[in-house]
């Protein structure tokens, strides 16, 4: 079976195959028009497949490292080698993201597996220092079995990748549950997996009952999931019950600091995008803005200026902010907003739907000024395009301001002074420090957060050790009888008075 946007399916590998359910349409936030059709995976079909992907993960993971490695480079191959413009138009469509961004996230998949591929290849145990003569002593990795990957809207094939890059890598399963605002796009870019052995990796369309289904089955034995906060404790609640590793990247409300020393323009365009990309709806979207009383005026005229220039409009044409993903997304941007004017902000830009765009879910990028921690939008993750700005005295009471708050996933903070950076990466209280460069990732070193914002790791080797469980191994290759074992000499016990026997 070819995909088809217009026709549900779900994908086991190496092909597309029909859902039974009901089918419901998908929604253009820009335009309200239809972009194809989904339907829900069944409980039948689910574990169908879940058999299906534990009977070809028995046989990934007995693969030597070498040969899986190959696969993934394979695989990676056919990621580059592919016309990515199908899936990224879906994902503009779907949920509203710019197109140069939609392609250029699928344009960063490949790496990943690359990295992985050759992480588990390079690494796979440890030889510990034996304890005792003839005792060969070590730690070896193996996988779990079959992973869920549950995934969001923003960064759909991106964020997939990176845990099933390590799944598979570690010899995994893997099945995804995409995020029903961006199931096509998912489901289009899972024809580069065809490569891989049939069954060993699965696509199932669906909502919370069916994510509760695969990581409450026994058939499945690891979890990755990446969403709200509240989703987030949802999942590893079920994880725990049913006592199985879970990496969750919860969200969060980032903050970032503009220092004196900050050259303005800098902090200015980098305040931009950290706001604004995706249209604030990032993880890792800047939300909060501690800026130095010395600059506070300066820094907000240029971000004001910079961001009034932004183009406002669909995904597929030129623009940087395209619509939010639901009608239900504005409406909760546009109530954080609005409780904020009522406590006493103001709003230096923005604040409104766009005059000329009555049709779809957008909403002009914001930027409010004088706000205080009784407002509603300093205390969650408002998940749009508004920045909060506290004007603050200096350097120690912007840290301290930062860090009162529930989330920890990153921060972010704009200086040209070397104490003031190295400060804030000690002081900080989040995953990820970012210093006059705010969101960018690195394959290799390691993505979450702190506190209310997420458990475990994606990416780098805690990535890769997610998906995979330790076996401690003593091998004594010359058996012979240890001193310590059953019976016990009579000279090791005391005799009546509490003396040493002899």
């Amino acid at each position: 079976m070819i995909f088809d946007p217009a026709t549900p399916a779900f994908y086991l590998a190496p092909g597309y195959r029909p859902l039974a359910a009901a089918a419901r349409p998908v929604i253009d936030p820009a335009t309200l028009e239809e972009v194809g059709r989904i339907a829900e995976t069944t409980e039948e079909e689910a574990e169908a497949v879940l058999r299906a992907v534990n009977a070809a993960q028995a046989g990934w993971k007995r693969l030597d490292a070498k040969s899986r490695a190959r696969a993934l480079h394979d695989l990676a191959n056919r990621i580059e080698a592919a016309d990515h413009r199908p899936a990224a138009i879906l994902m503009s469509r779907e949920m509203g993201k710019p197109y140069p961004e939609a392609i250029g996230e699928i344009a960063n998949c490949a790496p990943i597996f690359r990295y992985y591929a050759e992480m588990a290849r390079d690494e796979a145990g440890k030889v510990a220092g034996t304890t005792q003569e003839g005792s060969f002593q070590h730690a070896r990795y193996e996988p779990y079995g079959v992973s869920v990957h549950i995934m969001p809207f923003n960064f759909p094939v991106l964020l997939m990748c990176w845990t099933v890059a390590a799944s598979l890598a570690a010899g995994n399963g893997c099945v995804i549950k995409p995020a029903p605002a961006t199931t096509l796009s998912t489901l289009e870019f899972m024809k580069h997996f065809s490569g891989l052995p049939e069954g060993l990796v699965a696509c199932l369309p669906g909502g919370a009952a069916l994510a509760e289904g695969l990581i409450a089955s026994p058939r499945t034995h690891a979890v990755a999931f990446t969403g709200s906060v509240a989703a987030g404790r949802a999942v590893g609640a079920a994880a725990a019950d049913a006592m199985k590793p879970a990496v969750i990247e919860a969200g969060g409300s980032d903050p970032m600091i503009v220092c004196e020393s900050a050259p303005l323009d800098v902090a200015a365009a980098g305040a931009v995008t950290a706001a604004f990309h995706l249209t604030g709806q990032v993880c890792t979207s800047a939300e909060r803005f501690y800026v130095v009383d010395a600059v506070h005026d300066a820094f907000v005229a240029e971000f004001a200026r910079i961001t009034r220039g932004l183009r406002i409009g669909n995904g597929l044409g030129r623009s940087e902010i395209g619509p939010l993903v639901s009608e239900a997304a504005r409406a909760k941007v546009m109530r954080l907003v609005d409780d904020a004017r009522a406590r006493g902000a103001s709003v230096v830009t923005g604040g409104r739907i766009p005059p000329g765009l009555p049709k779809g879910w957008f909403y002009e990028p914001t930027i409010l000024t004088g706000c205080t921690d009784e407002m509603e939008i300093l205390r969650t993750e408002c998940f749009g395009p508004v920045a909060s700005v506290v004007r603050v005295r200096d350097f120690d009471e912007a840290v301290a301001r930062a860090n009162a708050s529930p989330f920890g996933l990153g921060a972010s903070v704009f200086t040209t002074r070397l104490d003031e950076a190295m400060e804030a990466a000690d002081r900080l209280e989040a995953g990820m420090v970012w210093v006059n460069n705010p969101l960018i990732d690195n394959d290799a070193l390691p993505f979450g957060g702190w506190k209310a914002s997420g458990l475990g790791r994606e990416l780098g080797r805690q990535g890769l050790d997610a998906f995979r469980r330790s076996k401690m191994v003593i091998i004594d290759h010359k058996p012979q009888i240890q001193a310590w074992w059953y019976p016990y000499p009579d000279d090791w016990f005391l005799d009546a008075g509490g003396r040493k026997a002899h």
